[in-house]
Order: structure tokens, then sequence, then C-alpha cells
């Protein structure tokens, strides 16, 4: 039975997509171009406005800038996929492609969180502490919990993608989504998936801590 399974475990994927109707494809094409193109402009234009105006030279505009980075390269794991997949007939995405687009894609939003995390504690001290509020929020501090976000998201990423690739896939290969995501991942798993759910629901409770 193993050497069965084995034989049919899968090397590669096929993305759906949202559609395969050819003009509903184009249409799709442009609205994710438009709007892909839009939250670089509009990201980029305030990162440019708040590095250019000093009177924004302060520890929540700091934040908002380095989210607006962050969102930039969020946008960028999915989209450019997402728009060659509406125009291209070839949707196969290798397992090695899969696992770099879960790894970025899950390292990008769990810094996310984090780093929403810091912007909260910074806007706690601002009303809190209104006296002490510039010395406390350093610069040097305010550089450290950005940092802290990256390297807390991406060893969280590290531990999600190791996790979810330890698995072995067989059956159908194809995926009814528009990027590798842990539900169908996890349904086409020959493995049994209960230490996987256990290590994931123990990540993500440390995270909501």
């Amino acid at each position: 039975m193993e050497k069965e399974v084995n034989q049919t475990l899968v090397t590669d994927f096929v993305m759906v997509g949202f559609t395969t109707h050819p003009v509903l494809r184009l249409v799709f094409f442009v609205l994710f171009l438009v709007s892909y193109t839009l939250t670089l402009t509009g990201n980029l234009g305030l990162m440019v406005l708040i590095y250019l105006d000093s009177h924004l030279h302060t520890p929540m505009y700091f934040f908002v800038g380095s989210l607006s980075f962050l969102d930039i390269w969020y946008s960028s794991v999915y989209t450019p996929r997402i728009l060659s997949d509406c125009v291209s007939k070839n949707k196969v995405m290798s397992v090695a492609g899969c696992a770099a687009q879960f790894f970025f894609s899950a390292g990008l939003a769990y810094s996310e969180c984090f780093l929403l995390a810091a912007m909260a504690y910074d806007r706690y001290v601002a009303i809190c502490n209104p006296l002490r509020y510039a010395i406390a929020m350093s610069k040097k501090l305010c550089i450290q919990l950005v940092i802290a976000s990256y390297v807390a998201g991406f060893v969280d990423a590290i531990v999600h993608t190791a996790n979810t690739f330890r698995l072995r896939f067989c059956g159908d290969n194809t995926i009814d989504h528009y990027f590798c995501d842990v539900p169908p991942l996890v349904k086409m798993a020959c493995d049994d998936t209960r230490v996987y759910e256990l290590i994931m629901t123990s990540v993500m409770g440390c995270n909501v801590l």
C-alpha cells in the first residue's frame, strides 16, 4: 500500500484560479493590474511623503511607513502570479515554488500582525504616558520593534512552512484556489495531519498571546 501511495506523490500543482472563462480571465487581469498598480503607487507615495516631510518624522509615521513597505511586498507575493495565471494557459506550479510562495506569504502576514501590535503599543504610550512619549518611544526602540516584527514573523513562517511541506501530497494535484494555502494543501495530504494541526494550533496560540 505504501509503495502504491509513493507512486502517486504530487510533484507539482495546478492552480484553477478564479475562472476558466477567457473573457472573465481578461476582466480579472485588468482589475488586478489596476488594483496592484494603485497599491504600489499609494504605498510608495506614502513612504516618499513620510521621508521628505520632516514633520512626519515621528514614531507613528515611522510605523505607518514600515507598514506600507510591508504591504508592497505582501501584495507582490500573490498578484504577479495571479496576473500570469489570467493570461497564461500554463497554471502549473512546482512544489518548491508553492513552498516559496507559502513561506513569504506566511512570513509577511505574521510580520504584519506583530507590526500592528507594535503600532498599538505606540498609541498606548502616546495616550497613557504623553509626557514620557518622546523618551519612551525612541528611534532606537522603534527600529528594534520593526526588526523584531520581521524576525518573529519569519521564524513563525519557517515553522509553518516546514510543518506543512513535510507532509506528502498525493492524488489529484489540482488546487481550487489562486495561491498555495493551508486548506487545499492539507486536503491533499497523504499523511495523518493530527500532529500538523497540533503544531499549528500551538503556533497560532503563541502569536495571539
